[in-house]
């Protein structure tokens, strides 16, 4: 388990090559003015009810706007089992690369 954000350059590398899923924990509104290509919008506030349909044995890239619910959504997971996850912290940290 990482405990660290990783970069953009983890971050793809875990999508392309590891089948990895970016998931966006902010806002249905905020998913909605600009989201990274591919992603899935799990908003915070809602991932107790994903932790159903996210799969378990692939990768999972958080993002956010500032990497504070990212952080949240991340603690949340590793305690009902997740052990993939990844926080690459916010929308621009992946857009850098």
């Amino acid at each position: 388990m990482f405990t660290d954000t990783i970069n953009c350059d983890e971050a793809k590398r875990l999508i392309n090559e590891e089948n990895g899923i970016l998931v966006d924990v902010r806002s249905p509104m905020e998913f909605a003015q600009g989201a990274l290509p591919d992603a899935l919008n799990v908003p915070l506030q809602s991932i107790q009810s994903a932790q159903e349909t996210l799969e378990r044995d692939r990768p999972l890239i958080l993002y956010c706007v500032s990497g504070a619910r990212t952080k949240m959504a991340k603690n949340y997971l590793e305690s009902v089992g997740f052990e993939n996850i990844h926080d690459v912290g916010s929308f621009r940290n992946y857009m850098s690369c």
